[in-house]
């Protein structure tokens, strides 16, 4: 199950870095999960200061 981001999102881009696979770009209005790329291991999550990353 892949993680991905809520309404939350402030666009800040502290998660984009830690993403061992590059799953995650800056969407239209907030930053996106590829949710077929993403490998589930959580380091987005740990980094996000709105927490508006989770499990799907």
């Amino acid at each position: 199950m892949a993680h991905v981001i809520s309404s939350d999102c402030v666009s800040c881009g502290a998660c984009e870095p830690e993403c061992p696979v590059g799953a995650i770009s800056q969407g239209a209005d907030q930053y996106e999960i590829d949710a077929d790329a993403c490998i589930d291991c959580g380091a987005c999550a740990s980094q996000c200061p709105t927490g508006s990353i989770s499990q799907a």
